[in-house]
């Protein structure tokens, strides 16, 4: 492993990085080389698939399957940043990354996150109008205001993550340091700096802080209004429609927020332990996985628009018109 580091005012210039990932055996590098492989392509064609039948299907053409496309378009390219990097590290005994290579991982990884934190709380002040006000429903989620939501969720999560790397990006690292971690994240690289890295923590700190409290915050009141409203309805039928409407997407909610908090409510050197390896599998990889299955699951449009695809993709049209199954 050849590494060059440029001298310059006293401090060694880092070039490159070495992702230390997984220390298993060979064998087991190969094992996990193809199961991550296999739930990433699956990742991908799961989430394709949901934004093809928002798209192809005239009934799901509503703000919910707007916003739900958006997060399916955005988790494909969350785990993009991740996976392939990953996958190739399983293979290979050279775990190099370069640090423009660590810093472009790091800036869409924050992008994506940061989105998502956002995006989930625009979904969930979507159901709020959609149950707590659903005569007014269509007049405020407008199309207008349904696209300048998104797209301010983007704008929020691309200028979050350009501040961050400016801060980390700036920061001196010693020789070829070797981060605990599989993929560049912000806490494993300010503990391999080899200068004071509190002005990057503190400006990282208080952007966490706005990016999760502020809408952790929207979707807590969001939910305490609609519980309050849905316990409101006489019938136990008419609670439960009410309710189902937005389970798939508090049931997201809980899996993304649980274990991002779990993971950056830590100090920075929780990053020294492998386990905290574990719990970022679960938000980086399985989570994405896992919510367009819930949203199918869960969702009775969604599965009645798939299955309505399946059975015109089975049905073959004979010669005087009529269509056999």
């Amino acid at each position: 492993m050849i590494t060059k580091d440029l001298e310059t005012d006293n401090h060694t210039v880092t070039t490159h990085f070495v992702l230390l990932g997984f220390s298993t055996r060979p064998a087991f590098q190969l094992l996990l080389f193809f199961v991550f492989l296999a739930i990433y392509l699956l990742t991908l064609v799961e989430n394709f698939l949901i934004i093809f039948i928002i798209h192809s299907d005239g009934q799901l053409h509503k703000p919910m399957y707007f916003f739900l496309s958006n997060l399916s378009f955005l988790e494909m390219w969350y785990v993009t940043v991740i996976s392939p990097k990953m996958q190739i590290d399983f293979l290979s005994h050279d775990k190099t990354i370069s640090f423009n290579g660590c810093m472009t991982q790091l800036y869409f990884f924050v992008t994506f996150v940061c989105t998502e934190y956002i995006l989930l709380a625009a979904m969930a002040f979507d159901r709020y109008v959609a149950i707590c006000n659903p005569l007014r429903y269509p007049l405020i989620m407008t199309n207008q205001l349904c696209g300048t939501l998104a797209a301010g969720c983007w704008f929020c999560g691309l200028m979050t993550a350009m501040i961050k790397i400016v801060f980390i990006a700036r920061l001196h690292y010693c020789g070829t340091p070797h981060i605990n971690h599989y993929f560049c994240d912000i806490s494993p690289l300010l503990n391999v700096s080899c200068e004071d890295s509190s002005q990057a923590e503190l400006v990282d700190f208080f952007l966490a802080l706005m990016v999760i409290a502020v809408p952790l915050c929207v979707v807590v009141a969001s939910y305490a209004t609609i519980l309050t409203t849905v316990l409101r309805i006489p019938s136990s039928q008419g609670r439960q429609k009410a309710f189902s409407t937005c389970a798939s997407h508090l049931a997201v909610v809980i899996l993304f927020y649980s274990t991002t908090l779990f993971t950056y409510a830590h100090p920075k050197l929780m990053y020294a332990y492998n386990s905290n390896k574990m719990v970022s599998v679960l938000y980086t990889i399985i989570v994405p996985l896992l919510n367009p299955i819930i949203y199918c699951l869960r969702n009775r449009e969604v599965k009645a628009a798939l299955r309505k695809m399946i059975l015109c993709k089975g049905s073959e049209p004979r010669e005087d018109g009529t269509v056999i199954n």
